[in-house]
């Protein structure tokens, strides 16, 4: 079913949720048009006035912006495009952020603030409706906004297609890709949160820590409603536990923190997801038209920094942050649980009597949070000049705060997948009943890592499950 835009505030994260993880097409409603053709119609007038300077439609782009354009030399420039074109490369995005990215490019035609050509606009739209949409490199994202990203999805189509003035520069300026970036971060983000609270409260209840350490009285004292949230969340998914005698006296500092950095995630994520909403429908085009008044009848064209959005590398480096102080707890909690003095559990879990050995599992664990712990630098501007020319002196650092996020993301789940293993083997060896609120993760734990009685190498189950996990956050 198409997504019809009426205003670019129907451009929701729900609806990119629809557009690029599930596919749906979009259309441009006819009172979108109607209002894109008027403001066309105003720009053409308004570009004639001698005394009017556009950048990139009345004069030349980046270090030529002084040199002024008339007649047909005005025409022939709105043809080609910036130097900057298509010269990245690189591992590609998934094809659910080109379609995030697409979508947010959507914003500033659909209330006129471009000023693109109708039929332009339209072929934007109609991206969507297709199979494929051109690559877009994650990497060697250096310029000074999005246009080496934004030339490989939409230069293709400027070729296909009668482009005049403005059109051209409306494709590929602004910052509909970090809209998109941050869209996906966020979606991806609300549901990996949801796994660490059930994959958590799976190790905790084998571990048999004490309910107390999650109490509700907790909610208040606490005086944050995030934290609130992940108490809750525990509590519900562990009930009342297996119903035996319970640990008698605290569990190490990993399990007593473990609600409150769940209860980072989900502000991390939520902070994320408040950028991509208000980004995703952000007019963000340099030049921007504003609307006609009295002074100005064909409206006004000015010059923004739109094509930068911060907002989103710092939102998505909490995430990733997030994710990496988890996956301490994760290795935190696996070593524990193996150290029988501590956990009160059988030592290494029955190795001795046959099972395959999981006391490595820490130590990859290890390796996978030292990696994550060099994702997790900040993600600032450029400390030296950016390596483009004359007035492109500050690149834009969107697609590497999303890259760094996308991979601590895959990460921590192979972190997860570990602590889920040995947790797994302490509910067989003590006999302890799960949850019935996490059953369903324990039947995929089991489908994945059959711990039966006979040797396997444990590192190549633990990753199916991680990446059965990773489907499912990813899944439409």
């Amino acid at each position: 079913m198409a997504i019809i835009l009426n205003t670019r505030r129907d451009i929701t994260l729900e609806a990119c949720h629809a557009v690029a993880w599930r596919g749906h097409p979009v259309k441009l409603s006819a009172a979108a048009i109607d209002l894109m053709t008027s403001a066309r119609q105003r720009f053409m007038s308004l570009i004639n006035d001698p005394d009017v300077t556009i950048y990139g439609v009345t004069s030349g782009y980046g270090q030529n912006a002084k040199r002024r354009l008339i007649g047909q030399e005005r025409k022939a420039h709105a043809k080609a495009p910036p130097v900057a074109a298509t010269s990245s490369w690189g591992d590609p995005v998934p094809e659910r952020v080109s379609r995030a990215i697409v979508l947010a490019r959507l914003a500033n035609f659909i209330d006129g603030h471009s000023c693109i050509s109708p039929h332009i606009a339209i072929a934007v739209a109609d991206l969507l409706g297709t199979d494929k949409l051109p690559v877009v490199p994650a990497r060697g994202q250096g310029g000074a906004g999005e246009i080496m990203s934004l030339s490989h999805l939409f230069l293709p189509l400027a070729r296909a297609h009668d482009v005049g003035e403005k059109d051209v520069l409306s494709l590929i300026n602004g910052s509909p890709a970090a809209s998109g970036l941050a869209a996906d971060a966020a979606l991806a983000g609300t549901r990996r949160a949801e796994l660490c609270c059930e994959v958590m409260a799976f190790a905790a209840e084998a571990f048999n820590t004490p309910l107390e350490h999650f109490s509700a009285a907790l909610d208040d004292y606490w005086n944050n409603a995030h934290d609130a949230w992940a108490l809750s969340r525990l509590r519900g998914l562990i009930g009342d536990g297996h119903g035996g005698d319970r640990r008698p006296y605290q569990a190490p500092v990993c399990f007593r923190i473990m609600p409150r950095i769940l209860a980072q995630v989900r502000r991390a994520a939520l902070l994320v997801e408040e950028v991509a909403r208000e980004s995703l429908c952000a007019v963000t085009d340099n030049p921007v038209v504003l609307p006609p008044d009295e002074t100005h009848p064909h409206g006004l064209a000015i010059s923004t920094g739109g094509y930068h959005n911060p907002h989103m590398p710092l939102a998505v480096d909490a995430l990733t942050s997030s994710y990496v102080n988890l996956a301490t707890i994760a290795e935190r909690m696996s070593a524990k649980m193996l150290d029988g003095s501590i956990s009160l559990l059988p030592p290494q879990l029955g190795a001795e009597a046959g099972l395959s050995y999981l006391g490595c599992i820490p130590m990859a664990l290890t390796g996978y949070g030292e990696e994550m712990r060099m994702l997790a630098q900040p993600t600032l501007l450029p400390g030296s000049e950016s390596g483009g020319f004359g007035q492109n002196d500050v690149a834009s650092p969107v697609f590497l705060a999303w890259s760094k996020q996308e991979r601590a993301g895959l990460l921590l789940e192979q972190s997860l997948a570990g602590l889920a293993a040995i947790a797994a083997r302490a509910y067989r060896v003590t006999g302890r009943p799960v949850p019935k609120n996490i059953e369903k993760l324990s039947r995929e734990i089991a489908s994945c890592i059959p711990d039966n009685d006979e040797f396997q190498t444990i590192g190549p189950p633990i990753a199916r499950l991680a990446e059965q996990w990773r489907n499912t956050i990813y899944e439409s």
